[in-house]
Formats: structure tokens, C-alpha cells, sequence
């Protein structure tokens, strides 16, 4: 067994388990992060409202894909449009533009990243829950041109406003 083999132990996190982080608006878990996979994958379950999503953007590190646990997406992954109930997965190769937004009431979704990182961007840019569940609506707009250097130096490029392009 190499040394990298013995640094990654058996992960089992059950449910309401991981570290909990609210980001962009969803209640977030961290179920394997980068520390606990020694870079490999990051896997983040979410619990977000109508409305939630992401900026339109481009991974130039990672590869990620959804998993819809509840509820609903709509994507928008390299021009094409997918509405994706419970039960889908949608893969989104880096160096495609992509975006997602809550299409039903609320939605319980994985977000999975190879290799890890993008978690070290999700604890940057959110905070620690203050309760397990979805937190209240931002006071104000997000600082855009912050988000996107910090962004920039996880590999992520903003390309364009939340929402499914049109």
C-alpha cells in the first residue's frame, strides 16, 4: 500500500451528516471533501428553494455532475436546456459552460466534483449553518466582481448572470 492510499480512510457519512455550510442560498453538506479524499472527489448534497442556483460558469479543473435526489433542475450545460426531476443525473465536463437553478418548491440534489477543490471554494464563499436547514434570503446581492476573483482562483470562471440563459 503507497502512502497516498493509507493517507484516504473509509468516509461514512449519514444523513444530516457532514459539515454544514450555507452557500449561495442552499443549505449545503460536505459529505468528502478534498482533506478526506486526498483530492480525488468531493461529494456536496444541497437543500435549496425555488429560484436557487448557480452563475453561469466554466470549471477549468473539474469535472461535475448532479444527482436529484427530490424535487427538480433546470440546467443549461453547453447550450442545452434539461429539466432534470428526481432520479436524474447530468454530467457536466470542465471547460463547459454551465448553470442550474430549482425548478420545483425546493430540491435536495448531489453536486459532485473530480478531482476535489470545488468544496474549498463552497467553505470560502459560504458560512457556517447556523441550523440544518435552508438559510433566511440574502439581505443584500452578492458582490460580483469579488465572487469571481475569488472564483478565478479555484479554476472557476463566471461567465454569466444566475439563471438559464435565454
Amino acid at each position: 500500500m503507497s502512502n497516498a492510499e493509507a493517507a484516504v480512510k473509509p468516509i461514512f457519512a449519514g444523513p444530516g451528516e457532514g459539515e454544514a455550510v450555507w452557500f449561495f442560498g442552499t443549505l449545503t453538506a460536505i459529505k468528502a471533501s478534498a482533506e478526506s479524499t486526498d483530492g480525488t472527489i468531493a461529494v456536496i448534497e444541497q437543500l435549496a428553494p425555488e429560484g436557487a442556483g448557480s452563475p453561469l460558469h466554466v470549471h477549468s479543473r473539474e469535472d461535475e455532475w448532479f444527482y436529484v435526489i427530490e424535487g427538480e433542475l433546470t440546467l443549461w450545460v453547453g447550450g442545452e436546456v434539461i429539466v432534470a426531476p428526481a432520479g436524474s443525473f447530468v454530467f457536466g465536463p470542465k471547460g463547459i459552460p454551465h448553470t442550474f437553478v430549482v425548478s420545483s418548491e425546493q430540491a435536495r440534489f448531489l453536486l459532485v466534483t473530480e478531482p476535489a477543490g470545488f468544496d474549498r471554494f463552497v467553505r470560502e464563499v459560504g458560512e457556517p449553518a447556523a441550523r440544518l436547514e435552508i438559510p433566511p434570503p440574502a439581505s443584500e446581492p452578492p458582490d460580483v466582481e469579488a465572487l469571481a476573483r475569488i472564483a478565478a482562483g479555484y479554476g472557476i470562471e463566471i461567465v454569466g448572470p444566475p439563471g438559464i440563459p435565454g
